[in-house]
């Protein structure tokens, strides 16, 4: 129970690794509030990230009942595939809102109590898409490129303060996103979806996907007292493949 006594925040949890991270952070014995923009998989706290009104409210909402945030892991993501010359400019800002800023919401909307207590875990949910380029969803690799880049950044700024701001950077998981992406992405090709997973599991020498415990059990121990000297790091779960 290393985590006992402390309030974990995590952005997206409702389904796939955000799921899996809370879960993992829960029996770590954090008290762990979760909130995603999807209704159905979470029934209790329903927010998009991309609304820093929204976040701030949830914010305010999770400390007064369950106390000040200690831990923030911010997952909330989507992702849109296609050309680069055929992607409209509107994807590059939803991928721009959903994985930068709402990372930036709910960092200074927590941040502040952090520095003033003198401790803080921030772990930041990327991708392996934001240590290399892939084909095809180039809005999704340069946010995930920038929230690799704030949280080296901010970890610059708070390694004195108690504070720690990492990065975990899984390969493709086997996460509804994923399946969902398979779907489509066979849908639109007319190849079959065994073909397009062994596609996906092509660069990884591990061979399959990544598990989403696999990821949340390595953001559990960034968060853990152990981890105190680690910050701005990028973690790459992703099978070898980097």
């Amino acid at each position: 129970m290393a985590l006992a006594g402390k309030h974990a925040f995590v952005t997206g949890g409702g389904r796939g690794i955000g799921r899996a991270v809370a879960a993992a952070l829960a029996r770590a014995g954090a008290a762990v509030t979760v909130i995603g923009r999807t209704e159905a998989p979470l029934r209790e706290t329903v927010a998009d990230v991309t609304d820093v009104v929204e976040v701030k409210r949830e914010v305010t909402a999770a400390e007064a009942a369950r106390g000040p945030i200690a831990i923030l892991i911010n997952n909330a993501g989507s992702v849109e595939s296609g050309p680069f010359i055929k992607a409209d400019p509107a994807v590059f800002r939803a991928m721009w809102d959903v994985h930068l800023m709402g990372a930036v919401y709910a960092t200074q909307a927590v941040l502040p109590g952090m520095i003033e207590r003198g401790f803080g875990r921030i772990v930041n949910v990327a991708s392996i898409a934001g240590l290399k380029g892939y084909a095809y969803v180039s809005a999704y690799c340069a946010a995930k490129h920038a929230l690799v880049g704030l949280t080296r950044a901010l970890a610059a700024e708070t390694a004195a303060r108690g504070v720690t701001v990492n990065a975990v950077c899984p390969g493709y998981t086997d996460t509804e996103l994923v399946r969902d992406s398979i779907e489509r992405v066979a849908a639109k090709t007319g190849r079959a979806q065994a073909d397009v997973l062994a596609e996906y599991q092509r660069d990884a020498p591990i061979g399959r996907l990544i598990r989403p415990e696999e990821v949340a059990a390595a953001v559990v121990y960034l968060c853990s007292p152990e981890a105190a000297a680690v910050t701005g790091t990028t973690l790459a779960i992703a099978g070898g493949e980097m």
